[in-house]
């Protein structure tokens, strides 16, 4: 394949860059807008090297919309390959549910976890969809001929051509959802090296062709009419040297840029994960995600962050961890308003991060330790609990780890059903032990789960049988154990049933 820009391509000036990308119309006038939708795929990008680059239509769609970094899987979930990446952004579910493990795509599972331009046929069929990617595993297996066009561009024309043909139906045509993947970055990884001037290049090539793809959505002449969110997104990251597949953690980037009416010009968010692309799309047409889909996404226009996300400016760099690097903030012993930790019975001694729960992020937490299966604890967003007796007992601790992480006291209502749910990711190793216990109205907790066999990363939903005259419920998740492994909680909340 030629993995060289069009030199035509290279000379669309900056001055053209700013005036299309700009804000793309404001939430109150996109109302009466029909919607539409952009996504561009820019395989094996990261995002550092974004803003390392001469990228000014990426770094004008940034400024004037939402930055989201974030990270991925690894083994045994999935290795960091562009199978599982593109059918995770594509479907909107992580690949324990679509089931590709690699590039043969053997076992997927599309027709129980469909392509999102697929649900926006099947929703709205009088929609038109179109898919165009360099690299044809894409438009020939993940996304379903349902989908009204789909073109995998030939190898001789690359990148070139992918941008050629998105652009004629950006600009002559009148579709509703656009997927575009352009794949020449990933080549220039692979052959030089994420740090290398090579990959710089490619950035800058594909950013020239983002550029026209949104210029060519500004010439339309019914572009005032027209309400369009552009989300540009990656499958993976790259190491220095080149390559990936594996765990580390610039193998394991990722990111969305989202661009339209609802966005916030120049923010920044940690809650967004790859699955929310196709979320995001969805919503962005008014299509509400049906629950009995399992999508793993979230719509982006419609953040839920938790009461553990409001710590990340209280997080602080590592103190006995050596593995993790001096300048990433990562970790807290300290609580959110309303929460508590009860150490009374915790050991002493051991990894001072680690010491009973502890607030934490992705990458503070997988860098203390590679390649035991944090990485896969995909469902968690942003700054989540953690109980990790194994990392715990990395310097010499006396007794055994027992600590208990307590809730605020919740409102409820007396004789009724109440529903728990929380996002949890626990691996076990005996003696270790979890256990949720909930209170009502400061009485004795009753123990309402137990955990002694490993429980992939998922939400849990627990039903509530409340007493009758209570009023408030208190949850406590207790962890103990010694040099075993650990407990990760999330999102936690109690609703009526």
């Amino acid at each position: 394949m030629s993995s060289r820009i069009s030199r035509r391509s290279l000379l669309l000036s900056a001055a053209a860059l700013a005036t299309a990308v700009g804000p793309l119309a404001t939430a109150a006038r996109a109302a009466a807008r029909t919607p539409k939708v952009l996504v561009v795929g820019l395989d094996g990008t990261l995002l550092d090297r974004i803003k390392d680059a001469d990228a000014p239509s990426l770094d004008a769609l940034m400024a004037a919309g939402l930055t989201a970094p974030s990270s991925i899987y690894a083994n045994p979930l999935a290795p960091t390959l562009s199978g599982p990446g593109w059918s995770t952004i594509i479907t909107g579910v992580w690949p324990d549910k679509h089931n590709v493990k690699d590039n043969t795509f053997s076992g997927a599972r599309f027709a129980q976890y469909p392509d999102f331009l697929t649900r926006i046929e099947t929703a709205k069929p009088s929609l038109s969809t179109y898919a165009v990617s360099s690299w044809a595993p894409i438009t020939d297996t993940v996304f379903s001929s349902k989908v009204d066009t789909r073109v995998s561009t030939p190898s001789a024309e690359y990148d070139t051509g992918t941008t050629a043909r998105a652009v004629a139906r950006l600009r002559d045509g009148n579709p509703d959802a656009v997927f575009v993947q352009l794949d020449n970055v990933d080549h220039a990884g692979h052959s030089y090296g994420a740090a290398s001037q090579q990959y710089l290049d490619a950035i800058h090539g594909v950013d020239t062709q983002v550029g026209q793809l949104v210029a060519a959505i500004k010439s339309r002449a019914t572009y005032a009419g027209e309400d369009w969110l552009i989300l540009v997104t990656a499958d993976h990251g790259h190491t220095d040297a080149g390559g990936h597949g594996g765990s580390s953690w610039p193998e394991r980037q990722t990111f969305l840029i989202a661009n339209g009416s609802a966005v916030a010009g120049g923010s920044v968010r940690h809650d967004v994960k790859m699955p929310d692309v196709a979320a995001s799309a969805l919503a962005h047409l008014g299509i509400p995600v049906d629950p009995a889909w399992g999508l793993d996404g979230r719509p982006l226009q419609q953040p839920s962050p938790d009461d553990f996300d409001a710590l990340r400016p209280q997080l602080s760099t590592r103190v006995d961890e050596t593995g993790i690097g001096t300048g990433v903030l990562g970790f807290t012993h300290t609580p959110p308003a309303g929460w508590s930790i009860d150490n009374s019975a915790m050991g002493g001694g051991g990894v001072t991060e680690w010491r009973g729960w502890s607030f934490t992020t992705d990458e503070f937490w997988t860098k203390a330790q590679a390649d035991q299966q944090r990485e896969c604890n995909v469902r968690a967003r942003d700054v989540f609990a953690v109980a990790d007796g194994d990392e715990w007992s990395d310097k010499t601790p006396t007794g055994t780890f027992d600590s208990t992480l307590i809730s605020p006291a919740y409102p409820v209502t007396g004789g009724t059903t109440a529903t728990l749910t929380y996002t949890t990711f626990y691996r076990q190793e005996s003696p270790q032990q979890g256990e949720v216990l909930v209170s009502y109205d400061g009485r004795t907790p009753v123990t309402v789960k137990t955990y002694t066999s490993d429980v992939p990363s998922r939400t849990e939903t627990v039903t509530l049988q409340i007493p009758a005259g209570a009023t408030s419920a208190r949850v406590r998740f207790r962890y103990t154990g010694g040099n075993n492994w650990y407990w990760v909680i999330d999102g936690v909340k109690i609703s009526a049933a």
